[in-house]
């Protein structure tokens, strides 16, 4: 990472427009941090910039050639790759299509970042990588929104070693449950959720401590930990406890 004062840090985040990514942006810009805010929704972007005085960038990161033209030629030391969606699977009307909707934003919507940005990635420059602790077990009814941060995640891990040649860093972000517009749709209890602006000071401290991976909150994470390393016949039965508590 680049050892310059947050000042002269250029920090692109994408999906800045809600949740995290608005909060990170907010306390990045109050920190002294130099923030280009990206996102799908123009009206929310303007709002930034009168504001917060950012830079904004409009576009769908699911969308290969526009987010290669509008990145392409973008100044940046530090991209935090966050925007994705939720979508929950009913069983009894199994849908691919919201498979690939969900893939669409959280797996090939960083894809297609990284690959619009590599070009321009130089040594001590870092991309932070938005997962999900949900990738850790198998929850009822998180078939496409786990197994895309499932994915995310060993896509990020391997990226990290094939761009240490290049002295680039690859941090991965998991977090738990965090009180968002996506949260607020869901019809279940969700432990220990924090707030969003717990969720970003954690963020944001990680990078700036460089963690190789950042996790939050610390409690939440441990316990998730300890329940992926249960057998798989374990794992499944607590799974289907917790199902039929729903």
């Amino acid at each position: 990472m680049s050892h310059l004062p947050k000042q002269q840090q250029r920090l692109l985040v994408t999906g800045a427009t809600s949740g995290i990514g608005l909060e990170l942006v907010k306390q990045a810009v109050q920190q002294g941090w130099s923030v280009t805010a990206c996102g799908r929704n123009q009206e929310k972007l303007q709002t930034l910039e009168t504001s917060l005085g950012v830079k904004t960038l409009q576009f769908d990161v699911s969308k290969e050639e526009e987010t290669a033209q509008i990145l392409a030629d973008v100044d940046w030391d530090i991209a935090v790759l966050n925007a994705g969606t939720c979508e929950y699977v009913d069983i009894d009307q199994f849908e691919p299509a919201m498979f690939q909707r969900v893939f669409s934003a959280n797996f090939f919507g960083v894809v297609n970042c990284v690959a619009a940005l590599l070009p321009t990635g130089k040594p001590g420059k870092s991309f932070v990588i938005v997962d999900s602790m949900a990738r850790l077990f198998p929850f009822t009814r998180a078939e496409a929104y786990g197994a895309s941060k499932a994915a995310l995640h060993y896509f990020s891990q391997s990226l990290k070693v094939d761009l240490d040649a290049k002295n680039i860093k690859v941090q991965t972000v998991s977090p738990g449950f965090v009180e968002t517009p996506l949260t607020d749709k869901n019809d279940f209890e969700m432990p220990m959720i924090i707030s969003v602006e717990k969720a970003a000071k954690a963020l944001l401290k990680g990078i700036e401590d460089k963690k190789d991976e950042i996790t939050f909150p610390t409690r939440f994470s441990v316990i998730m930990k300890t329940l992926n390393m249960l057998p798989s016949s374990l794992q499944h039965f607590l799974a289907k406890k917790m199902r039929s508590n729903m």
